[in-house]
């Protein structure tokens, strides 16, 4: 029995020691597959890392194009405002100068019109003046001569009535 007993310890010593080796090797297999996945898992990482990296410069880019696209837009549009409002300001400016020379033209005609009817009213009572003047002297010799003191009064002095008349005037 010691045999069997010998045989049967040396063929489970024999199992134990294969199955020993059997999981050395699976455990370096095992810490092979773990390394090499540690490996992959950071060259993952790493290209996780330079894709991330190259979209956020892409991002930053597209962000600076965009920003002096608005820029250059919003100048642009600042421009056009500031020709818009120095042509507003030219056409005031020229409407205010048309007023004005109009507002001269029709002050300037007033002011001839003005003058032109004091000139003409003038005249028109200086006529009258006249008129009456001749009516009053006509007037006087027609009572003189009625009273009979009229005809041969040939002195060179002046009637004072027709003197007074004409100097009020």
């Amino acid at each position: 029995m010691a045999s069997n007993q010998n045989q049967a310890s040396y063929a489970a010593g024999e199992t134990k020691a294969r199955t020993e080796e059997k999981t050395g090797q699976m455990m370096d297999k095992a810490g092979q597959a773990t390394e090499a996945t540690k490996q992959k898992a950071g060259e993952a990482k790493d290209k996780t890392a330079q894709t991330a990296q190259a979209a956020k410069d892409r991002a930053a880019e597209s962000k600076d194009q965009t920003g002096s696209f608005l820029g250059e837009k919003t100048e642009a549009a600042k421009q056009k405002a500031a020709e818009a409002t120095d042509a507003a300001k030219q056409k005031a400016s020229e409407t205010a100068q048309y007023a004005q020379e109009r507002s001269s033209d029709a002050a300037q005609y007033t002011k001839e019109s003005a003058v032109a009817g004091k000139d003409k009213t003038g005249s028109v009572l200086q006529q009258a003046g006249e008129t009456v003047v001749s009516a009053v002297v006509g007037a006087k010799d027609a009572v003189a001569n009625t009273l009979g003191m009229g005809g041969d009064n040939t002195s060179t002095t002046k009637d004072s009535t027709t003197e007074k008349i004409t100097r009020d005037h």
